[in-house]
């Protein structure tokens, strides 16, 4: 989508005659933009529809009479017949009413023999059926890196202009800055670099986090997506060296994206991380993103159901259209198996209706959207959804050996600030043998409250001590591990 014109398409499907024409966007305004441009090479005038003014000429003063209701004006368009193209802004809550409906129907016929067009705009519109067969739809954009480092001078140059401004950002501060607000509509990444001049009168790589927390708001603000804050890197996922080398040979597709593309070689889909629970899969999620420096959204598949028809459905292709705006990205979905279990057995087909849609999307999208999704119970997850291209791999992850042990007792140790020197971690590696290393990082934090209660060092003894009082996931449920390393072999690469 990102090679097509835009301009030239609606250009081009207007002189097709189509009578009605999506404009699939968040970014009203620049639409309007693209709407006068369009109207401007065909020579026809524009009239805009609001829920505030009706339909106005763009080129004269005053609304059409009577025009505020959306039925009102598309009766005016019919009557008319006039040769002209007709933008329509927030039309998507009334295209329910099926007079509506046969309104746009009997508007878009009227131009199938007219010059011009009705342009509707606005982001995932449901157009009903009647209409659809009219219609064609054009997915508008994002803006480049180009239209944002053209707004960040416009901004700057307009703030000059009335307090003086001091700008303190080295070329590769202002490379930063841009690829974080990649995502944002113009207006939204406008507003936010005002705000961050105007606060101290200059722009500095300080303003920098400013912009990552806003952009952090702006995704969650629809509380589908979280922007998870980055810590871990891949130093701190200790073993995995199978997963660690395949995402380290993938990473020139994040520094060297021109060689890739002539290479033909497609962005990741990405992986899905299958094992025992506790093993660091959801670490790897994060770590990904931290060595490929990008931005990490956790998807929580919970807040996408909805008890309304339809509904569930549109949240998933909310989410992922605010992922796709934020590509390059990486998105995480934790446990996916509790998302579509038993294929919806119980709920109506929701479930499988979102799987499916999620599937399609998998297989089909063009955004640079790189996808973790971990999982535990494998059993849980429907056969379609481990078929081959989904995921460009499926690894296992199983519990730590002996050196992995080793490096994630060194990790806790020193995250807490204790020398792992002052430790006989041989005798704690061999205690811990079918620990996760969530269970491992465990054992070292109650040794330590342990000591801290008694007012004594931490010691080698204690961390035996709470080695032994643990009873490791592997042996509680023996069964279950046995299983699903049964079923991993063959199906998966192993990640360690």
């Amino acid at each position: 989508m990102a090679d097509t014109d835009p301009l030239k398409d609606i250009e081009l499907l207007i002189r097709s005659r189509y009578g009605i024409i999506h404009v699939d966007t968040l970014e009203e305004d620049r639409a309007a933009g693209l709407v006068a441009h369009v109207a401007d090479r065909l020579e026809l005038p524009v009239f805009a529809w609001t829920r505030t003014r009706g339909l106005q000429r763009t080129d004269r003063d005053g609304p059409v009479f009577k025009t505020i209701e959306p039925a009102q004006a598309l009766r005016h368009v019919q009557a008319a017949r006039f040769p002209a193209i007709y933008h329509f802004r927030g039309l998507g809550p009334f295209l329910e009413d099926p007079v509506l409906a046969e309104l746009l129907r009997e508007a878009a016929e009227t131009y199938s023999v007219l010059d011009g067009a009705l342009i509707l705009t606005g982001a995932d519109l449901a157009l009903p059926p009647g209409v659809a067969v009219h219609s064609a739809r054009v997915e508008l954009a994002p803006p480049s890196l180009e239209e944002y480092r053209r707004l960040l001078t416009h901004v700057l140059r307009d703030l000059n202009a009335r307090m003086p401004v001091r700008v303190e950002m080295k070329p590769e501060d202002t490379t930063r800055l841009l690829h974080n607000i990649k995502g944002l509509t113009l207006l939204e990444a406008e507003k936010l670099l005002t705000r961050a001049i105007v606060e101290d009168g200059r722009l500095s790589p300080e303003d920098i986090g400013a912009v990552i927390e806003a952009k952090r708001q702006i995704v969650e603000r629809e509380g589908l997506l979280e922007y998870y804050p980055v810590e871990e890197s891949m130093a701190d996922v200790a073993g995995l060296d199978g997963l660690k080398t395949w995402l380290a040979r993938r990473r020139a597709i994040i520094t060297q994206p021109e060689k890739a593309a002539a290479l033909g070689l497609p962005f990741p889909k990405g992986v899905l991380l299958v094992g025992v629970p506790g093993c660091g899969k959801s670490l790897c999620a994060k770590a990904v993103a931290m060595e490929w420096t990008l931005p990490l959204l956790k998807l929580d598949p919970a807040n996408l159901y909805n008890k309304y028809i339809g509904e569930s459905e549109r949240n998933f292709k909310r989410a992922i259209r605010t992922a796709e705006r934020m590509a390059p990205v990486v998105l995480w979905i934790d446990e996916i198996e509790k998302a579509f279990a038993a294929a919806g057995e119980g709920d109506g087909g929701v479930s499988q209706r979102v799987l499916g849609t999620f599937l399609s999307w998998m297989q089909d999208r063009a955004g640079d959207v790189f996808v973790v999704a971990t999982a535990n119970d494998v059993s849980r997850l429907p056969p379609e959804f481990l078929r081959k291209g989904r995921f460009d791999e499926i690894f296992f992850v199983d519990l730590p050996g002996d050196d992995a042990r080793r490096a994630i007792l060194e990790i806790h140790l020193r995250r807490r600030k204790q020398s792992p020197d002052r430790f006989d971690l041989d005798a704690v590696v061999s205690a811990t043998e079918g620990f996760s290393g969530a269970e491992i990082e465990q054992v070292v934090v109650s040794a330590l409250y342990t000591v801290l209660a008694e007012g004594t060092p931490l010691t080698t003894e204690a961390l035996l001590h709470e080695a032994s009082t643990t009873r490791p996931l592997s042996r509680t449920m023996a069964e279950k591990v046995a299983a699903l390393r049964s079923w991993a072999q063959g199906r998966t690469v192993l990640a360690g």
